[in-house]
């Protein structure tokens, strides 16, 4: 074989890969966010308190972080491929069995979709960020946060299109058949990405080696507390909006299993223009930008006197917050080579646990102070937060 047959066999297959893995990043934000539009229902079926509704969410994130970890060693052992397809297998599980019976039950449902979360979100994430920075078609860094991003629209769609069923579905009284429909095809996922030509296992040691000296970097630091905090901020806005709502009067109630869709839309969009938004503007303005007016959009959803108002600031969160988690993964990716697949066990496992602790802690502020919009003041401080780190250059 000529080294330009090569090439073109190696081009196709890793546009296979690129597809397979959108189309999985598709059930994916439709997993990720579905407590979201299922809490309100979920705490009239279960008679959950706000605390115990909050432990929804960290049961789902804890053991995502127990998947990151897992595929930590399995993208350093074996492979993507492993990860890969026993991901899909445990979302299908998850999902298929969450609606099936009492609370206890659905913790079960909750984690074992949440481990295979864990295994996904940065399997997937370090595939096509390893892919494009491999094949020649990404070069500089705001190109490979590109393909990161648009691998994100369609984990944007999954989570738009999840908030509308949900709401259609438990409207006409036919939920179970979503979440089982769900289940399906996630199942049919793993059987056609079963045979795709996954990059091999990474054996150097020499980059293994070198962990404990990136460790004494600020940057590494810097990385965890942004790993940790954006991705605890998104969830705990999209995952408690649709209850913020449900208490704003019956216009509000009415409203409340749409609300999410709000949120993840505009996300979805930006993700969408950011694409080609980056190529006229530095990361880093981006960066600084979106947590800026992320940080407003909360603001006016929690102190607007009205619904619109809510909206409106929902609206302006997502769209703020669209590009920062892929700028971070590419930054990452960009800034660590092939040792991202092991750092990212722990990067990816921090943007777990910060999905798990802050809309928790939401949950349990606001049972405290018999007050949501003080427990939603914790996802306003940490986009607060990540202003002021990324006001330095890193």
């Amino acid at each position: 074989m000529t080294g330009t047959q090569a090439e073109l066999l190696r081009s196709s297959s890793n546009r296979k890969l690129v597809i397979a893995g959108q189309i999985a990043f598709l059930p994916t934000g439709i997993l990720t966010t579905l407590l979201g539009p299922m809490l309100p229902i979920l705490i009239v079926r279960w008679a959950l308190n706000d605390t115990q509704a909050g432990n929804l969410f960290l049961v789902q994130f804890l053991a995502s972080v127990v998947g990151v970890q897992l595929s930590g060693v399995l993208l350093s052992r074996l492979g993507f491929r492993p990860a890969f397809l026993l991901g899909l297998l445990l979302m299908a599980g998850g999902v298929a069995t969450l609606y099936m019976g009492s609370r206890w039950l659905g913790l079960a449902s909750v984690a074992a979709y949440g481990l295979g979360l864990g295994l996904i979100i940065p399997t997937d994430s370090l595939l096509i960020a390893e892919i494009s920075a491999g094949s020649g078609l990404t070069s500089s860094g705001s190109s490979r946060t590109s393909a990161v991003s648009l691998l994100n629209v369609f984990w944007g769609v999954g989570a738009v299109l999840c908030s509308l069923m949900v709401a259609w579905t438990a409207a006409h009284k036919v939920l179970p058949f979503f979440l089982g429909a769900v289940a399906l095809l996630l199942v049919l996922l793993a059987l056609a990405m079963r045979n795709l030509p996954f990059p091999p296992a990474e054996t150097s040691t020499a980059q293994s080696a070198s962990w404990r000296e990136m460790a004494r970097s600020p940057a590494i630091w810097l990385f965890a507390a942004v790993f940790f905090l954006y991705p605890g901020a998104e969830t705990a806005v999209g995952g408690w909006i649709g209850s913020y709502v449900s208490r704003l009067g019956a216009r509000g109630a009415a409203m409340a299993s749409m609300m999410p869709a709000f949120f993840w839309s505009a996300l979805t969009v930006g993700r969408a223009l950011g694409t080609a938004f980056l190529r006229h503007a530095s990361e880093r303005r981006v960066l600084r930008a979106g947590c800026a007016a992320g940080a407003a959009g909360i603001g006016l959803m929690l102190w607007a006197p009205s619904l619109l108002g809510v909206i409106g600031g929902a609206l302006i969160t997502g769209l703020s917050f669209a590009t920062l988690y892929p700028i971070t993964v590419a930054r990452l990716s960009q800034r660590f080579g092939v040792a991202a697949r092991s750092i990212g066990a722990i990067m990816f496992s921090l943007a777990a646990v910060g999905p798990a602790v802050l809309p928790w802690m939401v949950g349990v502020i606001s049972h405290a102070t018999g007050s949501l919009r003080a427990g939603l003041l914790l996802p306003l401080a940490a986009t607060v937060i990540l202003f002021v780190i990324h006001l330095f250059d890193w």
